[in-house]
């Protein structure tokens, strides 16, 4: 999607850039534009070398909070191994030249599953749901976005952090909220005991969806070849892993992601608490993806769809968070 957070670079400054990185110069590139915040190239070097190339917006732009050094996130999971996806080739921090930071990554023969055509989604989510079962076993030393100064000693002092700060962001840019900000505060911190039930700091995504899904582009049963696109990921309740999956939804015991997720070890619980953190980890993708329209500025067009979803869902989940 269009977004003013995506810097634009000339042939020039991609071969420099590259040349400063691999150092190897850049024969042809391609902008791939379906990512949301940064910039991303595909680019085959002067080595024959396909890679990645993924630049963070200027470091003088406002961003939400928690976006901040999000690449160096990205750059923190694909270090883990954990999940399937591309070989980080460099990571490049306050590049000397450019500002901020990029990183190089090898390019995937397969294709986005957004993107791939009709193929059977209940093997895939099946995958999905055994490999996040694996990034789970990360574990952390503290709670929420380290890399974005949001963090708390308990998870339910570092969500409460996170959602403050989105709040406030939301005044920052004068973004309008469905719902006052300070009814939204409310209705988490009542109903935040719920979050004491996490007492590990695990390794979450947060943005899995088939978009950030690649399949292999080999012929037979299809398989998820790589999950990419680490920039949410902080230190928290695995189950918030299930809320991107369902976007706008609820999540389904019977649902493939969750049967995989279980065979592979995980524990995905149903009660009470489980549903009231469920509801509490949408109501923060909600408003993420309503405030984050302020310092990215979104054609109209385009984000009407994501936000008037993120609004209703906004509701649906505060009626759950209320209730309890």
């Amino acid at each position: 999607m269009e977004s003013r957070t995506k810097r634009r670079l000339g042939p020039a400054e991609l071969d420099a850039l590259l040349r400063r990185s691999l150092g190897a110069g850049v024969a042809s590139s391609a902008e791939l534009s379906d990512g949301f915040a940064n910039a991303v190239w595909r680019l085959t070097l002067d080595d024959d070398r396909e890679v990645v190339l993924k630049l963070s917006p200027p470091p003088e732009l406002e961003q939400l909070r928690y976006e901040r050094n999000l690449l160096r996130a990205e750059a923190m999971v694909y270090r883990t191994g954990v999940l399937p996806g591309p070989e980080l080739l460099h990571a490049g921090f306050d590049d000397p030249v450019l500002g901020g930071d990029h990183l190089v990554l090898s390019a995937l023969d397969g294709t986005a599953w957004n993107r791939a055509g009709h193929l059977p989604a209940e093997p895939l989510w099946h995958q999905v749901g055994a490999h996040l079962a694996r990034l789970h076993t990360v574990t952390g030393e503290t709670y929420g976005y380290p890399h974005a100064g949001l963090t708390g000693p308990t998870w339910r002092a570092a969500f409460l952090a996170m959602v403050g700060a989105v709040l406030e962001d939301a005044g920052r840019y004068a973004v309008p909220l469905p719902v006052p900000a300070a009814a939204v505060a409310a209705a988490v911190e009542a109903a935040a005991e719920a979050l004491e039930e996490v007492t590990t700091p695990r390794l979450v995504h947060f943005d899995v969806w088939p978009g950030n899904v690649f399949v292999s582009p080999e012929g037979g049963d299809p398989r998820v070849q790589a999950i990419i696109d680490h920039e949410r990921a902080f230190w928290g309740d695995p189950l918030a892993d299930f809320v991107t999956p369902t976007i706008f939804g609820e999540l389904a015991e019977d649902a493939p992601i969750v049967a995989g997720y279980r065979e592979a070890g995980g524990v995905v619980p149903f009660d009470d608490g489980a549903r009231v953190r469920m509801a509490l980890y949408r109501l923060y993708l909600d408003l993420i993806l309503i405030v984050e329209s302020g310092p990215r500025r979104y054609p109209e067009q385009d984000y009407a769809p994501i936000r008037d979803g993120a609004v209703a869902d906004l509701a649906r989940a505060l009626d759950v968070v209320s209730a309890r």
